[in-house]
């Protein structure tokens, strides 16, 4: 937990801020709510086509296909018509700018791109709502064509209206394993099964931390009961051998208790649940410390989002995963904090909960998710299965024997130091794909726990933009001839 970042001394006036707010999902949406309750207008900034962040991510306007919310949302339906009707309603009284990358973070200053043009965005106070990706785990074949993360999957359903592949397979472990396997089949997919790394043993026995949110654990057994019902296949504490298939996906193979076995399948979703998006709050200044809960680093923050940063908030799944409701709440609540900051009163909305309310259902959610990290735990130490062979990074190609070799050779104890020697990390997903593996495989080669190895830090870009306009944009310093010539 942060120290509270210092307050401004001077109260300000909505006409002296210059508010900007980076994602318009669910925390997005409710942080930008409770500001113009206040009178303030931010500013909002969206990578997606339209509102409502991967969870409750829309079809485009000209889709060329029709779906329900019913169907597209299932059990989450009227939470999303919510989001989805609060932030039409907004428009108005926000400067929504959807199809826009952040892909920088100066002092006061947001880089961006919108439709091939970098535009410099300043603010005076900022909120990071930016979201979570998939945690990935390298196996053999993984680069193979058919196999999506998890995410990737759900975005091709919802947003293209398309299964990955005629015979699908979800692998991995995670409420979102079983989540997206549901949607598959009730869309109509030919989903094979479910392979899930995680003991049914261990998930029994976390069960009364469940039930702290009830109605939560009640959709996921709805989930597993519905596959089964319908003659999908669940396979609990597995360990996945390799994808199989030379120009695609021809089968999985996995084992159990000493058994292997193999499906026959055309297309893999693959993921291990959630990792925050912490590059831009990394570029922001704000200090990371070890999240044992979300095995990973995170920013740091109060209990109201408050970054170390003063004038910087973190909420939603970007700063520690907990699912779409904590987001919604936790970006009312850093939108209450900044207002506080900067000396506005708290808007009074009907039905809308106060500060302290917040955070207490905050906590009660954090006291979930321990449970479900119980439930749904990482593989014990998987690094030490890969094989050298196996790309880690394909980016820029490196295998595991590459990063092993590093570590046994210049004698490397760092993720940085090993990313300058191999790499690895440095292509165009900066290390948001194969970052983790390559702490994993760094870890288990110097002997160190995964926390000791350090954490990539974020370079900009910190997501592939177009270098054209980088060039000739007046808004962007000049590159030297030499630079250019190079």
């Amino acid at each position: 937990m942060a120290e509270r970042a210092p307050s401004l001394v001077n109260p300000m006036t909505p006409g002296d801020l210059n508010v900007v707010i980076v994602g318009a999902g669910p925390a997005g949406i409710r942080a930008a709510q409770t500001l113009v309750a206040a009178g303030v207008r931010p500013i909002v900034l969206d990578e997606n086509m339209r509102w409502g962040g991967q969870i409750y991510r829309q079809p485009p306007e000209n889709a060329g296909f029709t779906r329900s919310k019913q169907a597209l949302y299932g059990f989450e339906a009227a939470k999303a018509d919510a989001v989805h009707n609060a932030m039409a309603a907004l428009l108005p009284q926000v400067d929504y700018r959807p199809e826009t990358l952040v892909w920088a973070c100066d002092p006061k200053r947001l880089h961006t791109m919108h439709g091939g043009r970098e535009i410099p965005v300043a603010f005076s106070h900022l909120i990071i709502a930016s979201g979570a990706t998939d945690r990935v785990l390298p196996l053999p074949g993984w680069t193979q064509p058919g196999v999506y993360t998890l995410g990737g999957a759900q975005v091709a359903l919802k947003a293209q209206g398309c299964a990955i592949g005629e015979q699908v397979v979800f692998a991995g472990t995670g409420p979102l394993l079983y989540l997206v396997a549901y949607q598959y089949a009730k869309a109509g997919a030919n989903v094979v099964a479910v392979l899930d790394t995680s003991a049914f043993a261990a998930q029994a026995k976390a069960a009364p931390r469940l039930l702290n949110q009830p109605a939560t654990f009640a959709k996921g057994l709805y989930y597993v009961g519905w596959l089964r019902a319908r003659g999908v296949r669940i396979e609990h504490g597995v360990t996945l051998e390799g994808i199989d298939g030379t120009n695609g996906v021809r089968a999985i193979r996995w084992q159990r208790a000493g058994r292997r076995h193999a499906l026959e399948c055309s297309a893999v979703g693959l993921g291990y649940g959630l990792r925050p998006e912490t590059q831009l709050a990394d570029l922001a200044g704000c200090r990371f410390v070890f999240d044992d809960l979300n095995r990973c680093w995170l920013p740091e923050r109060d209990a109201a989002g408050r970054s170390s940063q003063p004038g910087i908030y973190l909420a939603g799944d970007g700063a520690g995963i907990a699912g779409a409701d904590a987001a919604e709440l936790a970006g009312r609540r850093a939108a209450l904090a900044l207002l506080e900051d900067i000396g506005i009163a708290s808007p009074c909305v009907p039905g809308a909960p106060d500060a302290a309310t917040l955070e207490r259902k905050l906590a009660s959610i954090r006291r979930f998710r321990e449970g479900i990290e119980q439930v749904f735990a990482l593989p014990e130490d998987p690094a030490a299965r890969w094989p050298d062979d196996m790309l880690v990074c394909r980016c820029e190609e490196v295998s595991a024997r590459t990063l092993r070799e590093c570590v046994r050779v210049d004698g490397v104890t760092e993720i940085n130091r090993l990313k300058a020697l191999t790499r690895v990390g440095m292509g165009r997903c900066q290390g948001r794909m194969c970052g983790e593996a390559a702490c994993h495989v760094l870890a288990d080669a110097s002997g160190q726990t995964f926390a000791q190895v350090g954490r990539l830090r974020a370079q900009a870009p910190i997501k592939p933009i177009p270098i054209a306009p980088m060039l000739f944009d007046e808004n962007v310093a000049a590159i030297p001839d030499e630079a250019r010539d190079e």
